[in-house]
């Protein structure tokens, strides 16, 4: 993710702290706690002009709206206080995608919101020599046939960067790279999956989405909406309150149980596509994550088909 990427993702995490606190503040107690992540996407937020700052208000103010409806506690009024904090990134190391977390204590209830502006990718994982993506992303370390694989283009790799090439200096990049370490990788995963076919399904899903329940609430700024969407994997989001019913019923989520296939996209070199039972699809695409040649590579792993116990709602809003 560029530098402007990133700085645009915490201003509007900041866009939504401020219309969490205004709005939540109308019916109970709630406070900010300001840690070391508010002060980064406060610092963010400052970056932006007037005009920018206007439209992340006006987004973050449709998702408020839209949580509302789904989650009564937010803004019950139960004499005790609600808290408003931003997780630090590198929580998702360990399986947690929440970007703003809000918590009662006093009823061991938060619920999570993993913000996204302008991009739809889940997971941004990384391939190199030294990760052990099977391990990682469903539990079975990676065979000696694959590090054998993945060594020999690793090999190439660096003797690119020890020449000091860019990544653009490459003319077959696809096929002397991208191809083979994607081979690789699908044919690793397919052998696993043979082996622990119960297993693999539900615990790649489970890597790709996050240990976590939450809402991912996205800004499309050119589509003027703010996209909820409800990943409720165990069951934690959308309850009743003591004296306000949800408005909106979310289901439990559905996991797949077995991969029904997994190959290259039509026509490219450089992406990789997965289908599972239950409506889940996912592409991997490969990319260099810098200038110059470096030992790793990047994924921009995107949803690209959804079961339906995924609640989507738009909500358009003007400027």
């Amino acid at each position: 993710m560029s530098s402007k990427s990133n700085n645009n993702g915490r201003a509007l995490e900041f866009a939504y702290l401020l219309n969490l606190h205004s709005e939540i503040s109308k019916f109970r107690a709630v406070r900010i706690i300001e840690n070391s992540s508010f002060s980064a996407c406060k610092k963010a937020w400052g970056k932006l002009d007037k005009n920018e700052q206007n439209i992340y208000q006006i987004s973050s103010l449709a998702g408020v709206k839209i949580l509302f409806e789904l989650e009564p506690l937010l803004i019950e009024n139960d004499n005790d206080e609600l808290e408003i904090y931003v997780q630090q990134d590198s929580k998702g190391e360990i399986g947690d995608v929440r970007d703003i977390l809000l918590v009662r204590d006093s009823i061991t209830w938060e619920i999570g919101l993993s913000i996204k502006h302008n991009h739809f990718a889940v997971k941004h994982s990384r391939i190199s020599p030294k990760i052990d993506f099977g391990e990682k992303w469903y539990g079975v370390k990676c065979s000696d046939e694959y590090w054998q694989k993945i060594s020999k283009v690793f090999e190439k790799i660096n003797e690119y960067k020890i020449q000091k090439k860019k990544w653009s200096d490459l003319s077959a990049k696809e096929d002397e790279i991208y191809v083979p370490l994607l081979n690789a990788l699908k044919d690793e995963l397919v052998k696993q999956n043979a082996k622990f076919p119960t297993q693999i399904p539900q615990n790649l899903v489970k890597y790709l989405l996050g240990k976590f329940d939450f809402y991912k609430m996205i800004s499309i700024d050119s589509d003027k909406i703010t996209r909820l969407q409800s990943y409720n994997i165990n069951g934690s989001l959308n309850k009743n309150g003591k004296f306000i019913k949800k408005s909106i019923s979310i289901p439990l989520l559905n996991l797949p149980t077995r991969i029904i296939a997994l190959d290259f996209k039509l026509d490219s070199k450089n992406t990789l596509e997965l289908f599972l039972d239950a409506g889940w699809q996912f592409s991997f695409r490969l990319h260099s994550a810098s200038t110059m040649v470096e030992n790793s590579l990047k994924f921009d792993i995107k949803i690209i088909g959804m079961p339906t116990t995924i609640v989507t709602i738009n909500s358009c809003w003007m400027p």
